[in-house]
């Protein structure tokens, strides 16, 4: 899985197109770019997209193409969606490689360079990322080395997937070679909240999967105003939308009837253990209707659910006497919560 770093052609410089899809998102847009244009080791494009935005977005990424030679603007003469944007631009590339970076994110400082050298060096691999650091105001800049690269068989990254539950990939650290874009196709419609997560299931069904650890490789812009509802109707909402992009993206594969049945069953042990996690987490400090929501779903996604360790940490946690159990099952959660994010963080799974 993790391999020694190679070492690359004097001279190579990959062609990577990034595509910026903005929506009143102007005030963004130069940073955005910047970001982009002062990649080194790499030949970039950069091709912002304004979806009929009311501000001056349009405007912003004029001067932007103006000053800026490898950088253009074109505008959809009406609001399509972010979904039609961003297939309307990937249809256009013509690269090596591709990125899909929204107008809020940032590239880290030579992430390009670090991710078209591994896929260099590794012809099947069709899919790259890394670290991305979460921001509100503005990415702290780190210098971490390069430490190596994983690699993975793109069905064992898959399986890592699916026992995960949420995305391993965010969006702006994401790099994709081109000809696997195209041959895997573009965003669907009908997954407009999670179709980055059944986009790359669907690109690793068709590639090797890699990893750069080690740097950031990507600034993730947080905004409070658009941060999930801790309501469970906005946690709810998108256990819904994972589980759909799941569904869709093994309705559509290849894969073995068996191989199908245990990736499902993969998936509703991890969702549900999440809606009954949020669920311990607020007692006390949420509708009680709304933790028996939590448990009702996880009920209905998961047939099994009383084996689940979180049903027994729940019911619990709800009974008049909490007790041992809830102790020990409260601990064992956290210390398993603590691996999983140590392996996201460090190993990129």
């Amino acid at each position: 899985m993790i391999r020694p770093i190679k070492v690359l052609p004097q001279g190579k410089e990959p062609h990577v197109t990034v595509l910026v899809p903005c929506y009143n998102y102007g005030h963004f847009l130069a940073g955005c770019v910047e970001s982009v244009v002062s990649q080194r080791g790499v030949r970039t494009s950069v091709h912002i997209i304004d979806d009929a935005s009311v501000d001056d977005s349009f405007d912003v990424a004029l001067s932007l193409s103006r000053l800026h030679p490898n950088v253009r603007a074109t505008r959809n003469t009406v609001n399509l969606g972010h979904i039609a944007t961003y297939n309307r631009g990937l249809a256009q590339v013509e690269s090596d490689y591709v990125v899909l970076l929204s107008a809020d994110d940032l590239l880290a400082p030579g992430s390009l360079a670090r991710a078209t050298g591994l896929m260099e060096a590794h012809p099947n691999v069709g899919l790259v990322y890394g670290h991305p650091q979460a921001f509100e105001d503005e990415p702290v800049e780190t210098h971490v080395p390069l430490l190596h690269w994983s690699v993975w068989a793109g069905q064992t990254w898959i399986r890592a997937q699916f026992r995960r539950g949420l995305s391993i990939i965010y969006s702006p650290e994401a790099v994709v070679r081109t000809s696997i874009q195209h041959r895997a196709g573009y965003y669907r419609a009908d997954l407009p909240h999670s179709g980055d997560l059944e986009m790359w299931l669907r690109l690793a069904s068709m590639c090797d999967v890699g990893r750069i650890n080690g740097p950031d490789q990507a600034y993730r812009r947080v905004h409070p105003s658009s941060m999930m509802n801790s309501r469970f109707k906005g946690v709810l909402a998108d256990l819904r939308e994972r589980q759909h992009a799941y569904e869709v993206y093994l309705e559509g594969s290849r894969l073995e009837t068996k191989d199908k049945a245990g990736l499902t069953a993969t998936m509703r042990r991890r969702l549900a253990t999440e809606a009954l996690s949020w669920a311990i987490d607020e007692l006390g400090t949420t509708d009680p209707a709304e933790l028996w929501a939590a448990a009702d779903f996880a009920r209905q996604v998961n047939p099994d659910y009383k084996g689940l360790p979180a049903w027994r940490e729940f019911q619990a946690a709800t009974s008049e006497r909490p007790g041992k159990v809830q102790e020990w099952e409260h601990f064992r959660r956290n210390v398993e919560d603590r691996i999983r994010w140590q392996l996201w963080r460090r190993l990129g799974i």
